[in-house]
């Protein structure tokens, strides 16, 4: 393919999907990243685009690609992340196994909920939830190290990462931005995306919390399929057909 017809064809996707993201465009076209990434800024000089950390968004949605800050997002639909912190208690191993919680508000509600006699091992990528799981006397936790996001409170980085190649848990409990059957789990960013990507392989039985505005719903970098998910919590407010799609899947889907 000639680069003018490479350049059209995300001009295209940019136009209909809304954003792209670098790594699928160069795995769509078997190029590098840095061809693609000469590719947006050719077609950015053009006003087809805007570039962002990770990909590209169509200029119309560029003002609102950036995610909302911590404080904003705790206090948004806090009674569903609360009831899906609480159901995730059930999917918490036997004592003396190992727990993978990725940073977000959900997750955090989950952390909060775990009760103070429990005996496990916690490995954690977030400086809230690793601070209130200290409060546990008989459980230990990991911290992965990394560079703090301040918009999310999340460790990221090439130390995060390297730490959870070495571990391997029981089971995770994983955030997200967005989750839908075409593009899978997404989130705004590409670094939190190389990380909860290296969790999905460090735990055994993966666990997605997500409130029922993440869903049907698409972000700028994927960072998990559908097969790379075993339950999916949520609350009341899924649509019901999604819930089905899911199950096709063979995901196990909570409501709380």
């Amino acid at each position: 393919m000639y680069a003018e017809e490479r350049q059209s064809s995300i001009a295209s996707e940019v136009r209909s999907r809304g954003r792209v993201s670098v790594a699928d465009l160069a795995a769509r076209f078997s190029v590098t990243g840095e061809t693609v990434r000469r590719d947006l800024a050719i077609l950015q000089r053009s006003g087809q685009l805007v570039r962002v950390h990770g990909g590209a968004v169509r200029p119309d949605v560029a003002a609102v690609v950036e995610e909302p800050d911590l404080a904003i997002r705790e206090q948004s639909r806090r009674i569903e992340k609360t009831a899906i912190g609480v159901a995730a208690l059930a999917l918490l191993p036997a004592a003396g196994g190992s727990v993978l919680i990725d940073a977000g508000t959900t997750t955090l509600q989950l952390a909060s909920a775990i009760h103070p006699d429990t005996r496990l091992t916690f490995i954690t990528n977030s400086i809230q939830v690793g601070g209130v799981l200290a409060a546990l006397p008989g459980s230990a936790v990991m911290l992965t190290g990394g560079r703090l996001r301040p918009t999310t409170g999340a460790t990221v980085g090439a130390d995060a990462v390297a730490m959870l190649s070495t571990v391997r848990a029981s089971v995770g409990f994983l955030g997200t931005n967005a989750l839908s059957v075409g593009h899978g789990l997404s989130t705004p960013d590409a670094d939190e995306a190389a990380v909860k990507r290296a969790m999905i392989a460090a735990c055994g039985t993966t666990v997605v919390l997500a409130d029922s505005s993440k869903i049907n719903r698409e972000e700028l970098v994927r960072f998990g399929t559908l097969d790379d998910i075993d339950v999916v919590i949520t609350d009341t407010g899924i649509d019901p057909g999604f819930v089905s799609e899911l199950r096709a899947h063979d995901i196990e889907v909570v409501v709380a």
